[in-house]
């Protein structure tokens, strides 16, 4: 190892990881306060969540377990093991892959797609009160470039990085304060206006 090297890595003390550190607080407070308004408001923790959001959000409202395990970095033994809790609450069902039948998917439920509805509002009051709302309106766009370059210096070229996450980062982070999954599509798979017909249908 080269002088250089040693003298360019974060000691302890250095302040280069004040801003890690903040990160690392910020997020772990945020999320936890975010999964504690969903749990106790409308029984989803937020990992739940955000897999009934996905499935919402996929064609036909359904992902192939391996996608699904991808988008909500997980392993495939924690994406079986969380898809089997919303299968037993009637959330989420297991399904045979429309072109492999070797694969298995999760489609969402009509009750998994009521209860998400119902708890979007909730997880996007949270997004507002606990980050935006905090942040100056002339730092977001800060914040945004910066968590853009991590992730995007670490997905550059990897195969395991998934497209998806992108879009679904800009829906966690409000752009517009909507939940895509609170406006029901038509029978067309057109997406309506928010309200415009009840959970569920």
């Amino acid at each position: 190892m080269t002088e250089a090297s040693e003298l360019s890595r974060p000691t302890r003390r250095d302040a280069q990881l004040a801003p890690w550190r903040a990160f690392l607080r910020a997020h772990a407070r945020v999320e936890r306060r975010l999964d504690e308004d969903l749990r106790s408001r409308h029984g989803l923790s937020l990992q739940e969540y955000e897999t009934l959001l996905h499935l919402a959000e996929s064609p036909e409202r359904r992902l192939r377990m391996g996608r699904l395990a991808d988008s909500l970095l997980l392993s495939k033994s924690g994406v079986t093991r969380l898809v089997d809790r919303l299968v037993d609450d009637g959330l989420v069902e297991r399904t045979s892959c429309t072109s492999d039948a070797r694969g298995a998917e999760a489609t969402l439920t009509a009750l998994g797609l009521s209860r998400l509805r119902a708890a979007a509002p909730t997880h996007l009051d949270g997004i507002r009160e606990y980050f935006v709302s905090v942040i100056d309106a002339a730092d977001l766009a800060v914040v945004e470039r910066a968590m853009d370059a991590v992730s995007e210096g670490l997905c550059h070229g990897a195969a395991h990085c998934d497209p998806a996450l992108h879009e679904e980062a800009d829906l966690h982070a409000g752009h517009g304060h909507r939940d895509p999954a609170a406006a029901p599509r038509d029978g067309a798979g057109q997406r309506q206006p928010a309200g415009t017909t009840s959970p569920g249908h």
